[in-house]
């Protein structure tokens, strides 16, 4: 099983959007003449929060490619999976990201740092073969959530050591320098990024050529939506070089279902607002499972009762991700980031709602992709 030279993972939190997102896919390919392979990807602590399984993302995915006559591939993601959780995700995934950064140490050499995490990539890649049959996957392995960037150096020898250990890994997401906060755009160092990713593509052809991994393996990005400004970057150098890319977005629909809703109907933007609320007072419960990739300016979060005299404009301009807008408000997007916790809590309101205008939600969902994201690209 192999996946394709470009290819995009549609996180959705909740198993609602399938043929939204495909949809733009669909319509990128027309508009530029590229091909994203569709991933649908949910990590286990998603499932966990929300109370679903990994069996409702292979059914979204399933129906939305037989809603749209889709012939191409597609693939279900068990995204940041280990020994501990991936047993759940055996029968409905065909693509494995395994996450072993917490294996990594900060101290010592390459060999002593990278090693131990390189061995229980391993463990799990055989795991997996062993419940799911060789050649019947595809495999990312993950070293992104850890504080210090890879070398090009130590992503060699990472390579080296994952060919030692007989990974046919085809996407491997290294940690790049800079910040990558849920929802928001790239903070860093542009010319150091571009240097970076560049080394790291170099690597990967030469380790393809000494190591003997596979040929279509390809850099994947981690919390690549809403990136704007690396994007330009990335597809510029993918294009220099010939090279493929996977794009793991999650959060990004789930934001654009909560301006669809807004913007749907009096009901639904005072539902959205309602999550606002909710989240404005759970902010701690919230945001601490994901305070390393948020930043969260409580100075700038709008009031309660200031959210509740707002109109469905000024919800949407101040949420939607576009920069040039004054009322863009990024502390009150990445704190609704985190809140899908509430939404689920609040399923017997959400998931109807969803239902009855995903007209207006399908078409935030299918620009956000198609215009905001895969465009940059190309």
């Amino acid at each position: 099983m192999t996946i394709g030279k470009y290819s995009f993972g549609v996180g959705d939190r909740f198993a609602h959007e399938g043929i939204n997102q495909l949809k733009a896919l669909i319509e990128a390919e027309k508009q530029f003449g590229v091909h994203f392979v569709p991933v649908w990807n949910k990590s286990n602590r998603e499932h966990q929060i929300i109370g679903t399984e990994p069996s409702g993302t292979r059914a979204e995915a399933d129906a939305a490619v037989k809603a749209l006559g889709y012939t191409g591939q597609y693939f279900v993601d068990a995204d940041h999976i280990n020994l501990n959780n991936v047993d759940r995700f055996i029968d409905a995934s065909d693509f494995f990201t395994i996450d072993v950064a917490d294996y990594i140490g900060k101290t010592g050499s390459v060999e002593e740092r990278f090693l131990p995490a390189i061995k229980e990539a391993g463990r799990i890649y055989r795991h997996i073969a062993e419940k799911k049959g060789e050649g019947k996957f595809v495999t990312e392995v993950s070293m992104d959530e850890v504080d210090e960037a890879q070398t090009p150096g130590e992503l060699r020898y990472i390579l080296r050591e994952i060919a030692r250990e007989g990974i046919p890994v085809q996407t491997i997401a290294p940690k790049f320098t800079g910040r990558f906060n849920k929802g928001v755009d790239y903070r860093g160092d542009l010319e150091r990024f571009e240097r970076e990713f560049e080394q790291d593509l170099l690597v990967i052809e030469e380790a393809v050529r000494e190591y003997a991994l596979p040929e279509n393996l390809k850099l994947s990005i981690h919390s690549g939506s809403d990136k704007f400004s690396i994007y330009p970057i990335m597809g510029r150098l993918i294009r220099k070089y010939d090279k493929g890319i996977h794009i793991k977005t999650a959060g990004t629909t789930w934001l654009e279902e909560n301006i669809g809703l807004a913007l749907a109907a009096p009901e639904g933007l005072d539902l959205a607002k309602k999550i606002y609320v909710n989240a404005l007072g759970r902010m701690e419960e919230l945001t601490v499972p994901y305070a390393t990739v948020i930043d969260v300016d409580t100075s700038a979060l709008p009031s309660a009762e200031e959210v509740k005299g707002w109109d469905a404009q000024t919800y949407a301009r101040t949420m939607r991700h576009n920069q040039a807008d004054p009322l863009y408000n990024p502390s009150f997007r990445q704190l609704i980031h985190v809140s899908y916790k509430i939404a689920a809590e609040l399923s017997d309101e959400f998931l109807p709602a969803l239902e009855k205008y995903t007209g207006v939600i399908g078409e935030q969902i299918t620009e956000n992709i198609c215009e905001r994201h895969i465009k940059r690209l190309f």
